[in-house]
């Protein structure tokens, strides 16, 4: 091995700083949004053994659905760089660089890192030859070794070990075609042995193969004996007869060599009907093909029949360019691209010391050594740029894919993916577009017909939606008895089942059509876990809360690891009114996810609302996480304030209270329990101006009009003013007794005493049983026909709305809000054709339930021996003793 100096070292890491160091700008594109944003694998909270579990997108090996693509030790060094620096592209794109920058996309990584185990497996298995000949074990191991790992970043690191046994042969042993041939005839007709060299090279490469044997049949396992399922719109060949799947197969090796050739014309996703298909032997393209394998032949010719350098070279040179792209080539197993520029990596060394060494030979010749110079510095100047241009590509999805339809608009996918960057963008006018050109150009692309769907339902054309999602639906292959539905269609692709039935359930008459359409979905595919939340969804709506419980239920059976699944299990148990179990399950989801938002939030509500004095810490701990997740969520602290109130802690309720009023200036609740804990505390003047941002915000507030009223009646003395705050509440609900009462009171302070009298037996219709009311009524009356009338109140100074103990104290009732409810659950969303997206949503409504402590219930008892007195003060007056 030649040795490399620190020149050569630091010339190799600036010409790579210079060519990627604008990659460190990009974001998360394509792939890397699957690989990363939306693999639960990448977070540290989910348990490393899981990342041997699942695929490298993050689905479970054994699930149909699975790519089947093994990369655990990639996917490792996604989440060593979330732990760094969690979801900032910068840190993922800087480690990529770091390893080489393959491509400026970070699910490269895969052929960086199996790139570099590649390498290291092939160095170490250069060193097994001792002196003599010997087989040298130590380096044979770490080759293994190296293998495996290899393998574990990405599938074709496996291929090194056929790279090693060409070079054991044809290099290490010296070895060229005719010689072998000359040798294996001897043998074979018995006129000599087999030299004493070549057993101990058949000993060192069945050493070689058993253990890649090994390594074969332990992957074999890992996807448990499967292929991944692909269809005809990833790779339209693999599903054409013969002879169009030969010929278009073979025509995809001259493309991928024009493509390292001169990489001019770059696209990110070469599926559907990129290239078209040879569908017969007159297509100009085969002769593309012809003069492809005519030159790889003459080269392999060369490589293994003369001895010399050169030819040792060259040969090295093509098994560092065939066999690695071998797993990508279609001629063994079927793939999910027709090109895909990544794979090349691992072949472009071997094309680079090709094209190194026909330099070497054009530089030796002196008439050409001046302009083979230039023309090296051109090559790589104008690639160099060529690099840094096309890293500007994967800034983002538009720019990336944007560049993609320049190169190729034959693509369904391509204009697709442009849409749905325009749709995250919420300009969803110009995503229509790009889907509805996604359909002319591939009319039978069912994830087309559900993108313009999904866009149609965003702009709120509800008509025009279900069209495409029923033009989607006919386009799905009908069922066969006995052949595996799977098999033919895209998983994704049943969620036009989901999505339309989300459609039309929006209808309350079209409910049992939209649970139709999700069991036609379950019965297509048993394991289909998003149709069972679906569904369950559903049946809450239609008040069936046992069948969502058996649907949530069978969904946990196919993922038990999934909080979101617990999460909606506990709200059907809360509509079932059995908060005991919905709190085991929203456990449950903490268990998994200690960090779920809802669940969380949830779980302490339920805590709150069972008046278990034992629960509030643990509900304070969990309401003081949520707020560390969603600081601008104003529900979080109004329920840590309704916590510091129950607990009396009412400096600590004021706090919160005011944090969820700056977060949220109209937060109804919070400003009303502001105002009922100043009123509370002896800070009645502090209360009014909440009270008049509450009514400013929500003029309808009966309590806060009471409230009002009240102070100003008592407080300030304002008698005009508390008058039009009943007034207002009697317009607004005559039939309001407190308000009713309150008035009469009002009557009584302006000295109308006959006005004050038909007041009380308007109220008295209202509330016949009310004993304070009768009583009252009974005073006024006797003032009325007294003769000698006092100018003194007829109630007690304290309470407008009436003798404490004798009302329904309804302005110390606390306005609860953000109470979890059963359609609260994480619903399913309309999924893009190739991605499945989940939202969590969350509403919360208000609720008013009376609370009182025993401390409360003392004083309303001395406040009602005191007004009882006072109201016979009142009497003797009024009977003029």
């Amino acid at each position: 091995m030649a040795d490399i100096n620190l020149k050569e070292v630091t010339l190799i890491i600036g010409v790579v700083a210079a060519c990627y160091w604008n990659s460190l700008f990009c974001g998360f594109v394509f792939d890397d949004v699957s690989a990363i944003l939306d693999n639960k694998d990448v977070h540290p909270s989910t348990p490393l053994k899981t990342l041997f579990q699942n695929d490298f997108w993050g689905t479970p090996m054994s699930e149909e659905r699975s790519h089947k693509s093994y990369r655990p030790l990639t996917v490792l060094t996604f989440r060593l760089n979330y732990w760094f620096s969690e979801l900032k592209p910068m840190s993922y794109h800087l480690l990529n660089m770091i390893f080489h920058a393959v491509v400026t996309g970070v699910v490269g990584r895969a052929e960086l890192l199996s790139s570099i185990f590649f390498l290291a497996a092939f160095l170490s298995f250069t060193k097994s030859k001792g002196p003599d000949n010997s087989i040298v074990w130590t380096p044979i191991a770490l080759t293994v070794f190296l293998v495996a790992v290899a393998t574990l970043c990405k599938e074709q690191g496996i291929t090194v070990v056929g790279i090693c046994c060409v070079y054991e042969v044809f290099i290490a042993q010296g070895y060229t075609l005719p010689l072998l041939c000359t040798t294996a005839g001897q043998f074979l007709r018995r006129k000599g042995s087999i030299p004493f060299s070549m057993l101990q090279t058949l000993i060192k490469l069945i050493a070689l193969m058993f253990s890649t044997l090994l390594l074969v049949v332990i992957r074999v396992q890992v996807i448990q004996s499967q292929l991944p399922v692909f269809t005809r719109f990833d790779n339209p060949a693999a599903v054409s007869p013969t002879p169009t799947r030969q010929l278009t197969f073979n025509y995809l090796l001259p493309v991928n060599a024009w493509l390292l050739l001169n990489p001019s014309e770059l696209c990110c996703d070469w599926t559907m009907g990129t290239i078209p298909l040879i569908e017969s032997f007159l297509d100009i393209r085969n002769l593309a093909t012809f003069i492809f394998f005519c030159f790889l032949g003459a080269l392999g010719v060369f490589g293994v029949r003369y001895p010399g350098n050169s030819s040792k070279t060259v040969l090295m040179a093509l098994c560092l360019m065939a066999l690695p792209f071998i797993p990508a080539s279609n001629l063994f197993f079927p793939v999910g691209f027709v090109v895909a520029e990544r794979v090349l990596y691992v072949p472009s060394m071997g094309f680079c010391i090709l094209v190194a060494h026909g330099w070497q030979k054009i530089s030796n010749k002196s008439v050409l050594k001046k302009l083979s110079w230039v023309c090296l510095s051109m090559v790589i100047l104008t690639h160099a740029l060529k690099t840094l241009h096309r890293n500007w590509d994967w800034e983002s999805e538009y720019t990336l894919f944007m560049s993609a339809l320049k190169v190729n608009k034959n693509n369904a996918k391509l204009w697709n993916n442009v849409g749905h960057a325009l749709e995250n963008e919420k300009n969803f006018e110009r995503a229509l577009k790009y889907f509805l050109q996604a359909t002319h150009v591939q009319p039978d692309d069912i994830g087309a017909h559900m993108n313009v769907g999904r866009t149609y339902k965003n702009l709120n054309r509800t008509k025009a939606a279900e069209e495409s999602y029923m033009t989607a639906k006919s386009l799905m292959p009908q069922i066969i008895p006995g052949k595996k539905y799977a098999a033919r269609i895209a998983p994704n692709h049943l969620n036009v089942y989901i999505n339309l039935a989300n459609l039309i359930r929006a209808n309350e008459s079209r409910l049992e059509e939209a649970d139709q359409l999700y069991r036609q979905a379950i019965s297509m595919r048993p394991d289909f876990k998003q149709a069972y939340i679906s569904r369950g969804e559903l049946l809450l709506k239609m008040n069936k809360p046992v069948k969502a419980k058996e649907a949530y239920l069978k969904a946990l059976e196919l993922d038990k690891n999934n909080a979101d699944l617990w999460y909606n299990l506990a709200i059907v148990h809360i509509e079932l009114k059995e908060p005991n179990e919905a709190l085991k399950n929203f456990n449950h989801a903490l268990e998994l996810n200690p960090k779920h938002k809802l669940a969380l939030f949830n779980s302490a509500i339920l805590m709150q609302e069972s008046g278990e004095v034992k629960l509030r810490p643990e509900a304070r701990k969990r309401l003081l996480s949520y707020v560390n997740e969603e600081p601008l969520d104003a529900n979080g602290y109004f329920n840590l304030g309704m916590l510091a109130m129950d607990d009396k802690k009412d400096t600590e309720a004021e706090m919160w209270m005011k944090k969820a009023i700056k977060l949220q200036a109209d937060f109804r609740s919070a400003l009303f329990n502001l105002a009922l804990l100043y009123s509370q505390t002896a800070k009645e003047l502090m209360a009014l101006p909440i009270l008049e941002e509450l009514l400013r915000y929500h003029p309808d507030h009966i309590k806060g009009l009471i409230l009002k009223g009240d102070i100003l009646m008592n407080q300030k003395k304002d008698i005009l003013g508390a008058k039009k705050c009943f007034e207002k509440i009697l317009e607004m609900d005559p039939s309001n007794v407190q308000g009713k009462h309150n008035l009469c009171v009002v009557y009584f302070e302006e000295k109308d005493l006959l006005k004050a009298e038909r007041c009380l037996v308007e109220t008295l219709a209202l509330a016949p049983h009310e004993e304070y009311i009768q009583r009252h009524l009974s005073i006024v009356r006797d003032k009325i026909s007294s003769s000698s009338f006092v100018e003194q109140p007829v109630f007690p100074a304290g309470k407008t709305s009436g003798i404490e103990g004798d009302k329904i104290p309804t302005e110390n009732e606390k306005e609860i809000k953000s109470k979890p409810r059963p359609t609260q659950i994480i619903k399913t969303s309309d999924n893009k054709s190739q991605l499945k997206s989940n939202k969590q949503l969350g509403k919360n409504t208000d609720k008013e339930t009376p609370h009182k402590t025993t401390k409360e219930i003392k004083e309303i008892e001395k406040k009602r021996v005191a007004a009882l007195k006072r109201l016979e003060e009142i009497e003797r007056i009024l009977n003029g003793e």
